[in-house]
């Protein structure tokens, strides 16, 4: 087992870059050669909520990222709501209108759990809160994902969970949560998407609890990187310096911070459903839907309509820091290349 102890993503992803270089094998896979780690690895956050990676070579797309975690969050599965910030979601996660793996689905509605305190009986999230309100030395508080009757033994489905349960626990006042992955793709998953969709649940969970975040362990058995993919997205580039603005500004990446999630845990959960369905008939106690997440969508509307300085204006307006910085450089590299496309032709 090796293991990265990193204070944000930013530091994950240089380290995992020098770990998976010094230490894989190459492997056959179901969709290509890979190179995969010759021991599990466990990458520690000590910083969770610092979630947004910023290396250029990476070139994450920050609404897809933003964008999916609330979409779990809200415990949705419709590939078409999703698939309008990434249109290659379908290569992963086949033909069918419902994910079969979607996370959020199956933490809030796909397991029919007839126990309880309440009647809330397919929400994991809802249960694991109260039992942590209730006893915050709480050992049980386990959230699935797998499903030995849907996922095992069918090799006819194009996506079943990566990331199998998720443990909390209260520790020192703070909410620790370790997630356990089966297969941990370095570049899209580990370091791109599921520090964003897991950190974000981890806010939800601790705001809603009523205490901080703590660290956050995720704790990846194949831990790997699709060949391919992995030197197109700058893995084996490795004497470059990327500055982490959750750390030290620069001129191109202005210091940034953290943009709380919940500031009104009661009218959340419902906010975040109307939002999801694009209500505009109602205002918002919870700052993060009209000050965050409204000028990244409207900035992803013109993107997609061509017009890539209203984007930019948009995302420029964006009261999250990090997800307004990385968006606008997204967006900027986005307009380069174009320039340069144009040049040549």
């Amino acid at each position: 087992m090796y293991v990265i102890d990193v204070r944000n993503v930013n530091e994950a992803w240089l380290r995992a870059k020098f770990l998976l270089r010094a230490h894989h094998t190459v492997r056959p896979s179901r969709v290509g050669e890979v190179w995969e780690c010759d021991a599990p690895v466990t990458t520690l956050y000590r910083n969770p909520l610092e979630r947004v990676l910023f290396d250029p070579l990476r070139n994450a797309n920050p609404f897809f990222h933003l964008f999916e975690a609330l979409w779990m969050l809200a415990g949705r599965n419709d590939v078409s709501w999703i698939e309008r910030f990434n249109s290659k979601i379908r290569n992963f996660v086949g033909p069918a209108e419902e994910q079969h793996g979607a996370y959020g689905y199956r933490w809030r509605k796909f397991f029919d759990m007839d126990g309880g305190a309440e009647d809330d009986y397919a929400d994991q999230l809802l249960k694991i809160i109260r039992m942590l309100r209730k006893n915050p030395d709480e050992r049980r508080a386990v959230l699935t994902m797998w499903s030995p009757l849907a996922d095992l033994e069918r090799p006819d489905l194009a996506d079943v969970p990566c990331n199998l349960i998720i443990t909390f626990k209260i520790r020192d006042g703070k909410l620790a949560m370790i997630v356990f992955c089966r297969s941990n793709d370095v570049v899209m998953g580990c370091y791109g998407a599921n520090v964003v969709h897991m950190s974000i649940l981890q806010e939800y969970m601790a705001a809603m609890i009523g205490v901080p975040v703590g660290g956050y362990w995720q704790v990846s058995d194949s831990w790997h990187a699709y060949t391919e993919r992995w030197k197109e997205f700058g893995g084996e580039v490795l004497g470059e310096v990327v500055y982490d603005p959750y750390q030290e500004g620069s001129r191109a990446f202005p210091t940034v911070q953290p943009y709380p999630l919940v500031k009104v845990p009661e009218s959340f959960d419902d906010e975040l459903q109307y939002w999801m369905m694009r209500s505009t008939d109602r205002s918002f106690s919870n700052p993060f839907f009209p000050e965050v997440a409204e000028p990244l969508w409207a900035s992803w509307q013109a993107y997609k309509s061509g017009d890539l300085e209203k984007a930019i204006l948009f995302a420029d307006l964006c009261e999250a820091s990090d997800w307004s910085a990385t968006a606008v450089q997204w967006l900027n590299r986005i307009q380069v290349k174009r320039r340069v496309k144009g040049a040549i032709a």
